[in-house]
């Protein structure tokens, strides 16, 4: 069977990027359809009712547009107001529960790190996903309300001194507890995945959390019979509630074309919430 619906994603800002970029090398005659909420990010310095209200504006965006599947590529969503997608009539995947599975199964001396927004850290649910599967697992957490900003602004470059400086910082607990598992906990962080490698050492194991929810998506489709065999290349549509060039600009950089053509503007505020 072939389902040519698009598969819907979304996130605070760019984020979400990275979970499409490994969507697009794995499934790539699936359409995308994306939302970067750029007006309101980040959201990981928001209430729990905001972040609440927020994810189901960007569910109800999607769903209008008939998707077969949407993703919540954002570590905050998915910790704080993965409850709102049982108001939804389509699949729904977080990216917690996969990048969880992942480190449980990487780690060997039993300790995770975890960094994510101020939201992500103080909602728990990675630290208890953790424990759930591996109950001796020490888990160390560290809020990194700095990283989004530095990623939405383009300040991603590996030899960029301010970032590398602020991820020596929030990275310390985690060398000091000596883990040998890292769970990057907001999909904005894998975009800095080379200067927290650098900082960790390569004998840390790194968990990329928009790799492993597309490669969750994958596996739901296939398993549900839902992959769209008809298309030769997917299409991929973006939208944002903010500046459509500066999402451009660096979405491009990130996924490694041109996709200025491809962005449009949509006042979120409008719809349902």
């Amino acid at each position: 069977m072939s389902y040519v619906k698009p598969i819907g994603v979304f996130d605070s800002g760019l984020g979400g990027l990275t979970v499409v970029s490994e969507l697009v090398k794995r499934l790539p005659n699936e359409n995308l359809i994306y939302f970067g909420d750029t007006g309101r990010v980040p959201y990981g310095t928001r209430s729990a009712e905001t972040i609440e209200r927020y994810a189901r504006q960007d569910e109800e965006f999607l769903a209008a547009h008939s998707v077969k599947l949407i993703i919540a590529a954002c570590g905050t969503v998915s910790s704080v107001a993965a409850h709102t997608a049982n108001d939804l009539s389509v699949p729904f995947i977080e990216v917690v529960s996969p990048a969880v599975d992942k480190a449980v199964s990487l780690t060997k001396n039993m300790k995770i790190g975890v960094i994510g927004t101020s939201a992500t850290v103080s909602s728990g649910t990675f630290e208890r996903k953790i424990c759930e599967k591996l109950p001796d697992c020490a888990v160390i957490s560290n809020a990194c309300p700095l990283l989004v900003p530095l990623v939405e602004n383009g300040w991603i470059n590996r030899d960029d001194k301010i970032t590398k400086g602020v991820l020596e910082r929030y990275l310390e607990p985690m060398r000091t507890a000596g883990v040998d598992t890292l769970i990057l906990g907001c999909t904005h962080f894998p975009v800095l995945k080379d200067i927290i490698g650098d900082i960790m050492g390569e004998e840390v194991n790194l968990v990329n959390t928009g790799e492993q929810a597309a490669i969750a998506a994958e596996k739901y489709l296939t398993q549900n019979n839902l992959l769209n065999t008809k298309a030769a290349n997917g299409t991929h549509e973006f939208y944002v509630s903010d500046r459509v060039e500066s999402f451009s600009k660096t979405a491009s950089i990130l996924l490694g074309r041109d996709i200025s053509d491809s962005v449009k503007y949509v006042d979120i505020s409008k719809i349902g919430g």
